[in-house]
């Protein structure tokens, strides 16, 4: 079984975020989709919260698993017995944080390998930070989110 990870805060996932889901299935036969805690990053969303929106964003894409982890990646990846991380890339500033990610990562363990994918033009301008500021100010972002992540984030009293 070829499987990958897909890890990152996710804080809260996006129709972005879900194009690389998407799309890596079609290379791997199981993503693991690591929810970093990241408590330094302050996110909005509690990680029970962020983890319960991308459960029910990808419950009918197959070869899905969502973990939650608060450790190096590569340890991560250890535990999970496989050497492939997948990363998405929207802009050339992404390009070059995640290029010294995978780096870093190669020169913890050999072995690794980063594979990037870039969402389609529809999604490349989509963040989980644009989405958080819309839901801030009380913006519409109902089209940057699965209608299931958007459903929940509506139903939380804290957002209005």
């Amino acid at each position: 079984m070829k499987k990958a990870i897909y890890s990152g805060t996710f804080d809260p996932i996006t129709n972005g975020h879900l194009d690389i889901i998407k799309r890596a299935r079609k290379v791997f036969d199981q993503i693991i989709i690591a929810v970093a805690i990241s408590e330094a990053k302050k996110p909005m969303f509690s990680i029970e919260q962020r983890v319960k929106f991308i459960k029910s964003a990808t419950k009918n894409i197959k070869g899905i698993k969502v973990v939650a982890f608060d450790t190096l990646l590569v340890d991560f990846a250890k535990e999970y017995k496989t050497n492939n991380i997948i990363r998405g890339l929207r802009a050339v500033s992404d390009f070059e944080y995640e290029l010294q990610m995978g780096y870093a990562n190669h020169s913890l363990n050999k072995n690794l390998e980063t594979i990037y994918f870039m969402p389609t033009l529809k999604n490349a301008f989509i963040s989980s930070s644009i989405v958080r500021e819309l839901i801030k100010f009380n913006g519409n972002y109902k089209h940057l989110v699965h209608k299931k992540v958007y459903q929940q984030i509506q139903n939380k009293a804290i957002f209005r």
